[in-house]
């Protein structure tokens, strides 16, 4: 099958969060089971080409948005693992420094026109067109009000970032004519990208069957879960998978010790050096809870900061944050580090190289996501040998075994109700149990043998897009 992915981010080019990963994964793997499977994404000006050969594929056209042109063109570059990504090149994308921000629902609305306009022009013709997340949300209705030769896919990532405008912007950038189509599902369709594509897309997906099943309620629908419910039975949940070449602790180079199941010993380096790196005490022995986190609501932040008093009193744990986001909790948390600065330490930043020693360095790792649609964390957290201390929701529920109460069975700790009580509890059972040294080992031992590669994601994308193709949803 030859399957087009059309998204606003893929790593290592450009990455802001865990959606890069997943387009930067996902197309390997389908590659790997013979397929052919290409990504395209804006050129930003932040791209780095050093090393990659970026080569035309459609020259410079004009095309027409909001009654103004825009000088479009497509360029293609071959990836290390020979994974083929188009650029999609245009001034207004090479002069942002970031992907989001100012200007986004602009930019990405040229974005969705432009890509639906190139794709006849393309020599290489996809049968699928994938679309990923609000950024391109209206590929599926542009495809549709063109008459339709593709397929189109289109997977939720996150269902509370929606691109949401208003009338005026409708009317301003002359997406009239596309909102006037009849609509196979509601009769006023809600004013953002995101329902878009929940609406006219062929398939529609998300990234775990759990998180799936959650956002057909009100509670975690986001205000789309009526649409969501009309398209029920074209909506599939999909888990997300880690790319374990990526993410490989017996061959990280940002762990001070490299170590897999059979050198365990070896992990206890990378707590050391974590510990004097964040400024904590060197303590082998003290349970170290790590939490690598964008720093918002969604994440769990006002229930960890409500816990630090409680958690903090009790002697005899670390913590780790590392992160950026809402001001309010970079305030909250910085302030929180110096009350306890034996028992906390916090990074406000993107850090990948600290990330990766978070991993490789703490004992639990802490996600208590108010939602959480699948989520990298636990899996890689999982991959390096620190067990999980999760809410039980959307992809966490999916990934992490609840560990039995002699640690014999189960991969993590989880609780249910959304509360720092709660979340005090579930970090009270981890450092109990941390206590049974050769008990917590076999649990490691299991949670690093767990296999969360993309394998067996791909083989149900394959199975959904050739039942797609045949009809035969």
């Amino acid at each position: 099958m030859r399957i087009l992915f059309v998204a606003a981010e893929i790593a290592p080019l450009v990455k802001v969060g865990g959606l890069a990963d997943v387009i930067g994964s996902l197309p390997k793997a389908l590659n790997r089971l013979g397929h052919d499977v290409r990504v395209m994404i804006p050129k930003y000006g932040t791209i780095d080409l050093v090393g990659c050969k970026a080569t035309p594929v459609v020259d410079e056209f004009e095309l027409s948005v909001a009654g103004m042109v825009e000088r479009v063109s497509l360029e293609m570059l071959t990836l290390e693992n020979a994974l083929k990504v188009y650029l999609v090149d245009n001034e207004d994308f090479r002069k942002v420094r970031e992907p989001y921000g100012e200007g986004e629902l602009e930019r990405f609305l040229l974005f969705c026109v432009a890509v639906v306009d190139i794709l006849p022009r393309m020599g290489w013709q996809p049968e699928i067109v994938h679309c990923h997340d609000w950024h391109t949300g209206l590929i599926p209705l542009g495809l549709k009000a063109a008459g339709g030769r593709y397929v189109s896919f289109f997977t939720i990532h996150n269902l509370a970032y929606q691109g949401n405008f208003d009338a005026s912007f409708l009317a301003n950038y002359g997406l009239e004519k596309w909102w006037r189509l009849s609509s196979p599902a509601v009769s006023e369709p809600p004013l953002n990208f995101l329902g878009a594509g929940i609406l006219w897309a062929d398939v529609v997906t998300t990234v775990s069957e759990t998180y799936a099943r959650e956002i057909l309620t009100a509670e975690y629908g986001e205000g789309l879960d009526y649409l969501l419910r009309r398209r029920q039975d074209r909506l599939f949940g999909i888990v997300n998978g880690l790319d374990y070449k990526e993410y490989n602790p017996l061959t990280d180079p940002f762990l001070v010790a490299n170590y897999d199941v059979g050198s365990l010993d070896k992990r206890l380096i990378n707590k050391l050096a974590l510990q004097e790196k964040v400024g904590l005490p060197k303590d082998a022995e003290v349970p170290l809870i790590g939490m690598v986190s964008r720093l918002d609501d969604q994440k769990g932040l006002d229930i960890v900061t409500e816990s630090f008093a409680s958690l903090f009193q009790r002697a005899g744990v670390q913590m780790v944050v590392l992160g950026k986001g809402k001001e309010r909790y970079h305030t909250l948390l910085r302030q929180a580090a110096m009350a306890y600065p034996q028992c906390l330490a916090v990074v406000i930043a993107f850090d990948e190289p600290l990330a990766r020693l978070i991993y490789g360095g703490c004992d639990m790792f802490l996600m208590p996501s108010r939602f959480e649609p699948c989520g990298l964390g636990q899996l890689i957290a999982m991959r390096y040998g620190a067990l999980p201390i999760v809410r039980h929701t959307g992809g966490l529920a999916e990934t992490v075994e609840n560990l039995a109460d002699d640690l014999s069975v189960g991969t993590g700790f989880a609780f249910y109700e959304y509360s720092a009580k709660a979340l005090l509890e579930a970090i009270e059972t981890a450092v109990n149990a941390y206590k049974n040294k050769q008990a917590w080992r076999k649990a490691m031992s299991r949670a690093m043998s767990r296999d969360f590669s993309w394998q067996a994601s791909a083989q149900k994308y394959e199975s959904l897009y050739r039942r797609a193709l045949e009809g035969h949803l």
